[in-house]
Parts: C-alpha cells; sequence; structure tokens
C-alpha cells in the first residue's frame, strides 16, 4: 500500500502513477478492526538506524497507537481507512514488542532491529537452499535465529497489491531449505560478518521479465517501451477470443480421453500471459507493490535470462527499474546490487556474436547509477544447467559489495574493470581498474578468454600476457592493425582472469559495434 507521505516532492508521470496505484490499492481496505499488512509480523525485523513506517487499516476515523520500547506513535485512520505512522530509529538487538491499538489490539512478539535487504530477481535468486551445492550440509548448520525469513507469493496481475499470505520466520533447518539460497548465503555472510540482525524479503520469481517489475504507466510514458506494450495490448485484445479457444480445446480433450480417442492438438492457456510473469507491470502489482516502504537498507537482484534477446533495451530497462523502485521506497538511492549473468550454453570454438554477452554489457552499464555493484560470476555457472549450483559463490560476491560499500569493512568488492586501450607496435595493451592484489590468470600462466580484430570486424582468438599490476597485452599475428579486443564475449566463455583477492575480470569489449539484440524492441 502506497502511503500520502511518499508523495512529497514528488513531480511529472511518477507523482501521478504514485497517486493512481495507491487510489486503486486501497479500494475495500476500510474495516473495523485493525489490520497491518503480512510484512508485519511476529519475528519480523525492523531497519535499523532510519525512520520505519508502520502502516495498515482501520475503521475510518479510528485512532491507532503503535508503541515500541519507550516510544509511542498515533495516527488516525482516513475515509479509506488507511493509516500510518513512522518510527523513531531502534535500537540495534532486540527482541522487541511492538504493539499496535485501536478497537482492538495485535502485539507483534520477538521483534529484531537490524539489517533488511530484499532479494529480488528471477529463477536464480528463487532457487531455494535445497537445490544448492551441499544441500545436505547447510541445511542442518542453519541455526541462526537472528537471522529471519520472508518470501512473497507469486502472484500475477494488473491490479495493484496491497497485501500478500506470508509470514517472517527465523532461520532454522526447518525454514532455510525452501528459501532462497542467493538471498540466504549473502545474509549469513553480512550477519557472520556484522554481528547484528538480518531480515531478507524474498519476492523473487522464476523467468521473470524485467518489465513486469516496472509499473506499466512508467513504461508507457517512455516511448522506447512503445513497441513492446504494442506487442502486448495486442495480445490483451486478442484474449477472449484465446480464452474461448483455450475453452474448446479443454472440451474436446475431456471428450476425446472419455471415448478413449486421439487428444485434439494442444491449444496455448492464455491465462498463463495474462498472469503470468512476462507482461508489463505483472509483478510489480502482485509482488512487489505490497513491501514497498517497508524499512529496508538495499535490495539484491538476479535477473537478465528473460531479457537477452533485447538487451540493448535492457541498458535503459534496468535502470529506469532501479530509479522506479528507489523513488516509489522513498528511502533515497538505496544499494542496488546485482548478479551478472553467468556462463551457459555450450563453449563454441570460434569468437562470434552472444545475446549473453550484450546482456551481460547492459548490466555493467547500468554501474553509472550511483550506489550499485556488479556480482560477476562468468566462473561459476554451468553450461548445462541455467541454474548453476553454487550459490555460495554468489552470496558471497553480492555480501562483499554490501559489506564495503554500506558497513565500512575492508574487502575488495568490485571485479576487475577495462578502464582504457593504448595501440602500438600491432598490439594493445589494456588498462583496468579495480585489480586488487594485481592480475592472477588462473591455472596456465597466460590470460585466456581475449579476441581481436582489425578493422573488418573478423574477430579471432588473441595472445596475452600480464605486462603490470593492472595491465594486459593483447595481440595475434593475424591481425596486424588491431581495432578492438573483446573478453570473455561469448555466451561460455573459456576464461581465466582474475584480480589477487579471486574476484574474476568484467566481460568487456573496446568497440561499440552494433550488437545483434541493437534492434529487439519486444
Amino acid at each position: 500500500m502506497l502511503r500520502d507521505s511518499q508523495l512529497h516532492g514528488w513531480r511529472g508521470p511518477i507523482r501521478g502513477l504514485v497517486v493512481a496505484l495507491a487510489a486503486t490499492a486501497t479500494v475495500g481496505s476500510a474495516r473495523a478492526d485493525v489490520k497491518l499488512p503480512a510484512i508485519f509480523s511476529d519475528h519480523m525485523v525492523l531497519q535499523r538506524d532510519q525512520k520505519d513506517r508502520v502502516w495498515g487499516w482501520a475503521e475510518p476515523g479510528e485512532d491507532v497507537t503503535v508503541r515500541i520500547l519507550d516510544q509511542s506513535k498515533t495516527a488516525k485512520a482516513g475515509v479509506d481507512g488507511k493509516w500510518q505512522v513512522v518510527l523513531d530509529p531502534i535500537p540495534t538487538g532486540g527482541p522487541y514488542e511492538l504493539v499496535v491499538k485501536g478497537k482492538n489490539t495485535i502485539t507483534f512478539k520477538d521483534v529484531l532491529s537490524g539489517e533488511v535487504w530484499i532479494c529480488s530477481g528471477q529463477s536464480n535468486m528463487q532457487m531455494h537452499v535445497g537445490g544448492s551445492d551441499d544441500a545436505d550440509l547447510e541445511i542442518p548448520a542453519a541455526k541462526y535465529p537472528q537471522i529471519r525469513l520472508i518470501t512473497v507469493p507469486n502472484r500475477g496481475t494488473q491490479e495493484p497489491q496491497n497485501d500478500f499470505h506470508g509470514k517472517w520466520q527465523p532461520c532454522s533447518p526447518e525454514t532455510v531449505g525452501g528459501f532462497s539460497a542467493v538471498g540466504y548465503f549473502f545474509g549469513r555472510q553480512l550477519h557472520e560478518t556484522l554481528g547484528v540482525p538480518i531480515g531478507l524479503i524474498n519476492d523473487s520469481w522464476g523467468g521473470s521479465a524485467c518489465e513486469a517489475w516496472v509499473p506499466r504507466e512508467r513504461l508507457a510514458a517512455d516511448p522506447k517501451y512503445k513497441d513492446l506494450l504494442a506487442a502486448w495490448e495486442e495480445r490483451e485484445k486478442k484474449y477472449p477470443e484465446a480464452k474461448k479457444a483455450f475453452e474448446t480445446y479443454q472440451a474436446e480433450a475431456a471428450k476425446a480421453k472419455a471415448e478413449g480417442k486421439p487428444a485434439p492438438k494442444e491449444v496455448h492457456n492464455p491465462a498463463s500471459d495474462m498472469h503470468g510473469n512476462h507482461r508489463p507491470g505483472n509483478i510489480f502489482n502482485g509482488v512487489l507493490l505490497p513491501t514497498i516502504g517497508y524499512g529496508i537498507r538495499g535490495a539484491i537482484w538476479y535477473q537478465g535470462e528473460s531479457n537477452a534477446g533485447r538487451a540493448y533495451q535492457y541498458r535503459d530497462l534496468f535502470p529506469l527499474m532501479i530509479q522506479t523502485w528507489r523513488e516509489l521506497w522513498a528511502q533515497g538511492d538505496f544499494p542496488f546490487y546485482w548478479v551478472q549473468l553467468a556462463d551457459f550454453y555450450d563453449e563454441k570454438p570460434e569468437p562470434g556474436d552472444s545475446t549473453w554477452a550484450e546482456l551481460r554489457e547492459a548490466q555493467t552499464m547500468t554501474l553509472k547509477l550511483p550506489k550499485t555493484g556488479e556480482a560477476v560470476i562468468i566462473d561459476i555457472g554451468e553450461g548445462k544447467d541455467i541454474h548453476p549450483r553454487n550459490k555460495q559463490g554468489v552470496g558471497k560476491r553480492l555480501a562483499r559489495w554490501a559489506l564495503a560499500r554500506d558497513y565500512g569493512v575492508g574487502v575488495a568488492c568490485q571485479s576487475p574493470t577495462y578502464k582504457s586501450m593504448e595501440k602500438k607496435d600491432g598490439k594493445v595493451v589494456l588498462k583496468f581498474d579495480h585489480v586488487a592484489g594485481g592480475f592472477r590468470p588462473f591455472d596456465v600462466a597466460a590470460p585466456r578468454g581475449f579476441t581481436i580484430a582489425g578493422a573488418d570486424r573478423k574477430f579471432v582468438k588473441a595472445e596475452a600476457k600480464v605486462v603490470g599490476p593492472d595491465k594486459i597485452e593483447v595481440w595475434s599475428s593475424s591481425v596486424a592493425e588491431p581495432a578492438s579486443v573483446r573478453y570473455a564475449w561469448a555466451d561460455n566463455p573459456v576464461c581465466n582472469l582474475y584480480s589477487g583477492v579471486g574476484l574474476p575480470t568484467t566481460p568487456f569489449r573496446t568497440d561499440d559495434w552494433p550488437g545483434v539484440t541493437v534492434n529487439n524492441t519486444r
């Protein structure tokens, strides 16, 4: 549920969007008893070191008081039944009791104050601890009562939702197995390093497209997404006819089965489109919106596979999503850290185009936004499986960003990134940033994964060597006058270049030649 206090200072399309969503989301919310959304429950973690909102519904005009420790905040429910209070920062620790009183009283027990993170994205964020490496060791060892977990169910809808079914649970061998593995391993590293309570909100949805996480009105306000929305509008227009065709198919299939005859040709169920995880705005309305406004430190994100075919569009879409979330949360530029796509598909013997490489590039370009970070995992994917099981490594690389940037822990967090190139005597010397501890090729002494091309744009495999703590020299005897160098530019590249602290070099290219997804917009 969006609160009126979030509108202060907003202008243009985003303000109109919030007003529209707030009006829709509160229809039918008024009720006699005081009630809060599921994001507030026993065992919850409130974000420390900041003022936190608490909200809910009551009878219009009813006074609602919220108490915790020595604080007491009162609000009056509006004509629509909504109320909200803002708590002063609560000391780290607990357990505390949060008491909400109107005509009835609700007491939330075992409340902690610590660090709260949103864990979002598609299947590689949704993949649970039980499916990760060493699950048989990880689950019985997950005895962390100060780590708290809550999962938002998947619901795709165009109608803004103000609540969901779920509750906070302490992390234990009984609760951790079905929780996000990346989220848990990230949170566990924070907890073990910082020694404070950790709250993890898992709202991931396997296979989801980025546009489903963005308010549809926000997409409609930008001409870049005209083709994408037009395609969906056409599909929506045909929905009644498609639904009727599917119902006819179901009836004919049932009849054929009863008569022992062959089933008719299968017909696509259009409901999976209308209520699924690709329709623009669907996940924002059904999954994310009920959590917006809850106090958080930041968000971690693992998504991109479903948008690889439109990688150039992702250059704008992904930053738009981040900026929209930040504006709606009204907490400023909260930290947002994501996982770059892992290596996947078959290894190719020769250099070529790659939609996944272009999507990785779009993700890296998003680092231009403030307080963002990218966990490069080009080394821990599996060619045969889009869901690599090594989620411990992913969680640790994300945790490095949070620990270094948000908690002042002296660890390296960013993978080596390309900075500049210099051509000399038929060779190219590349300079990099963020090479903590100097370069360290893995397994063999020579760096692998580089390709080079001349003005003809025909790439060949290149030789390379480390020539300084932040420099790599690249060349090929078949390219006399090099024009571009690429590294790890493939769906599943063979590459081995790390920093001295074990962070893999970020895939990159020195050229800006049009890629294979440049014109894909729908």
